[in-house]
């Protein structure tokens, strides 16, 4: 049987995996016994990576966490949300989906992320960071309010699993700050702050995990509860007083008073590759209606594979690798990507100009940023998972006459939108966006293809959109943005690598919103009276070359045009197309209301639709 047709190649290695089908099978297993899961399940997850590739380092480092969730938690019926998703892939293995594995991140399988089309066991669709609590505590609200129109609802639990690089995002703080007012829903929300860093918390020892084990106790919550009730017929001074001196005294010892102050219950720091502590705690938790909690604990990124713990920055996501040695396979050498063409004329253009800055969010090596910071530290910075204070922080920066480059993915760009109009666009400061990861981007799947980046951007008022064909046409228009001062420019370009071109020693100055014709017309011999015409915006101008020359061997050579901006439009250029040619095609990576649209839209206020098809 074939692995995308449902084949388990590890079946009979694993035994106490093999009897794991659901979580269901996890509950009557003893806590030795769960580790013996969790073993088999690190071992199952690194041989699914390596024949599929993946992000690896995050799934480690929550093997023990995830088997202790579903051991404890009655999940489906309670939930479960994994925050940005990419850690799931041992969540996945235990939820029904072993079987169907190794078809993960490519066509027809799973996805690399959590889907709710995919199963009941994800409740919540994620790819992007820190939308975990907000949706967690929707639920929970809404579980509450269900349960009291109808008395055989049984409220369910809600644990939303977040990493210390998501919190760090301003969307988590909002949905906690609002848990603490939402009412009676909220009890049922446990917030699990995964922290792989160390960047949060003391070093965890016995000490912690006892106290985390008995605050999380039902003795514990239970005398808190009674202090509570006590401290409130005291003045109201007295009380406030009383609060603060238990929140200090519990914060001194474990970090959580931050928490404490948002209104949620803090329990941690834990251990959370200790089966032992894992457990207890996360049934205390389960059955007290305390919340919203949010208990911290502490992983390591690749725990257990020691390749992934040596490099954990190699191993976040990988290719498929040697599971013996570690070894990750290299594509064969090419040309270099889009991404690094950017980044060395940016870094070019940076070693004349000290006006030049460069932001990311939480993407340096991503956006290859990292190479422009090793250069400039000093005009460099990395803002975390944070794109909106990213283009705000940006558009501050262009207030004082800095020529900031904000360098984003396309669907992360998205999270920033209001920014971007509101601080950036209405304001016309000149604010450089570098959006990487512009259109299809193969394995990472919907979430994260930069196909509505043209359409989002174009209908914004004196906004400019470049896109080149080339990795010269990059270049060039890299060096025309550090040089654009009159509003926003926006520079878009694919993942992967480019054309092998020879480039020249530095990108030249284009006029901005001009087109240019790559190729006239040839004698036609079709019926096609007057011929055909492709106007190509971006990459794919490689593929309309080659289409071109199909047509070409039907009798049909056309004219190639590559129209280089999306905004302003080359009307010339398009009108030009339109009069001369009985036939116009447009070709983008983009969605429906792009340049298409927006070519169609000057055609027709033109009249020219009259004259072409």
């Amino acid at each position: 049987m074939s692995e995308t047709s449902g084949s388990c190649p590890t079946r009979g290695r694993f035994p106490l995996l093999d009897r794991v089908s659901y979580p269901v099978d996890l509950r009557n297993l003893s806590v030795d016994q769960l580790k013996q899961v969790a073993d088999e399940l690190r071992s199952e997850t690194v041989e699914t990576v390596s024949t599929t590739g993946g992000h690896l380092g995050a799934s480690l480092g929550v093997v023990e966490l995830t088997v202790a969730i579903h051991a404890v938690f009655d999940t489906p019926d309670d939930r479960l949300i994994w925050d940005v998703g990419h850690q799931a892939y041992p969540h996945k293995i235990i939820t029904g989906r072993r079987d169907r594995i190794r078809t993960l991140r490519q066509p027809g399988g799973l996805s690399g992320f959590t889907r709710r089309s995919e199963s009941e066991y994800d409740p919540f669709g994620a790819a992007h960071s820190s939308t975990s609590i907000s949706a967690g505590l929707g639920m929970a609200v809404a579980h509450h309010l269900r349960a009291e129109e109808d008395p055989s609802y049984r409220e369910r639990n809600v644990i939303a699993v977040i990493g210390d690089g998501s919190i760090s995002a301003g969307m988590a703080y909002e949905a906690m700050n609002n848990a603490a007012v939402a009412g009676e829903g909220a009890e049922r929300l446990i917030v699990i702050l995964n922290d792989n860093e160390m960047s949060i918390a003391p070093p965890v020892g016995s000490m912690s995990n006892y106290l985390s084990r008995l605050m999380s106790s039902r003795q514990f919550m239970g005398l808190r509860d009674l202090a509570g009730k006590f401290v409130k017929k005291l003045p109201n001074r007295l009380e406030r007083t009383a609060k603060k001196a238990e929140e200090y005294a519990r914060g001194m010892i474990t970090g959580g008073t931050l928490f404490e102050e948002l209104g949620f219950y803090y329990v941690g720091p834990v251990d959370g590759h200790d089966m032992t502590q894992l457990v207890p705690i996360l049934r205390n938790l389960r059955d007290t209606d305390q919340g919203p909690i949010l208990l911290h604990v502490i992983t390591e990124k690749g725990h257990g594979y020691k390749p992934a713990e040596a490099a954990g920055d190699k191993y976040h996501a990988v290719a498929k690798f040697n599971v013996v040695t570690g070894e990750q396979k290299k594509a064969p050498p090419g040309p270099p990507s889009w991404t690094n063409i950017f980044a060395r004329e940016l870094i070019d253009r940076a070693s004349t100009d000290n006006r030049i800055a460069a932001i990311t969010a939480a993407m340096p090596s991503g956006t290859g940023l990292d190479k422009f910071a090793t250069k400039f530290p000093d005009r460099f910075f990395d803002v975390g998972i944070a794109e909106q204070h990213a283009v705000t922080f940006a558009a501050g920066m262009a207030t004082e006459g800095l020529r900031p480059f904000c360098a984003i993915y396309s669907t992360f760009l998205q999270r920033a939108y209001d920014q971007v109009m509101h601080d950036v666009v209405l304001q016309k400061l000149p604010v450089r966006f570098a959006i990487d990861r512009a259109g299809l981007v193969g394995a990472d799947g919907a979430t994260h293809a930069g196909s509505f980046d043209i359409a989002y951007l174009g209908c914004l008022p004196g906004m400019t959109i470049m896109a080149p064909s080339d990795e010269i046409e990059l270049l060039n228009m890299t060096a025309t943005a550090c040089e654009f001062d009159e509003g926003p420019i926006a520079l878009r370009y694919p993942r992967g690598n480019t054309y092998g071109l020879e480039l020249p020693a530095k990108g030249e100055i284009i006029q901005i919103g001009k087109g240019r014709i790559v190729r006239e017309m040839g004698q036609q011999s079709g019926r096609e009276k007057g011929g055909i015409a492709i106007l190509s915006l971006g990459p794919r101008l490689q593929e309309v070359l080659k289409a071109a020359d199909q047509l070409a061997a039907h009798g049909l050579p056309p004219t190639v045009a590559d129209a280089r901006f999306a905004k302003p439009l080359d009307t010339q250029l398009v009108e030009q197309l339109a009069r001369d040619h009985a036939v116009l095609i447009t070709i983008e990576e983009g969605s429906v209301g792009g340049f298409g649209s927006f070519v169609a839209q000057h055609l027709s206020k033109t009249g020219l639709l009259d004259h072409v098809r």
